[in-house]
């Protein structure tokens, strides 16, 4: 499997770093299946530091060997239980099993108004469901251990004129 992530900086060594704010699927170095979406991640974070450069890099897992061999927690669609386990790591309340990956839907800018209005409690849970299932989401991969991260390969970086 090719995974891509964006940055300002390459990143061929991945680690674990404490983030400044709360993500989807918690702690972690996330990517995605999807070079457009990872491109786009890279302009924000250039524009939200304001240094260095766009950049995406490329990096190659055996989703196989990595799904045997670590603990994973997979969301196959936008269902109440990914909804909660979004909510409560977007919250900072998520204090359940950890994982060495999560793998699943990611509630990107165009659902961020969906998921504030559920948050806020304008919107029902089956009502946020409900307008999700008209959302074209793209996925997401976290590693969230060192463990997993020991599966991930760094292979390259998406060229400039593509970026």
């Amino acid at each position: 499997m090719i995974l891509y992530h964006g940055s300002n900086q390459i990143v061929k060594e991945p680690k674990l770093i404490p983030q400044n704010r709360f993500l989807d699927f918690g702690f972690g170095f996330y990517t995605t299946t999807n070079k457009a979406q990872a491109i786009s991640f890279a302009q924000k974070v250039f524009n939200r530091r304001k240094e260095g450069t766009k950049q995406v890099g490329v990096y190659e897992v055996d989703e196989e060997r990595l799904f045997n061999e670590c603990s994973v927690l997979k969301f196959d669609f936008t269902d109440e239980k990914w909804l909660d386990f979004v909510s409560e790591n977007r919250s900072g309340n998520y204090n359940r099993d950890n994982y060495d990956v999560i793998y699943g839907p990611v509630a990107n800018d165009d659902v961020y108004t969906t998921f504030t209005l559920y948050q806020s409690g304008v919107l029902t849970k089956e009502q946020t469901l409900d307008a999700l299932k008209v959302k074209k989401l793209y996925n997401q991969m976290v590693f969230a251990s060192e463990k997993a991260l020991s599966y991930l390969k760094f292979i390259g970086t998406v060229p400039e004129e593509e970026l």
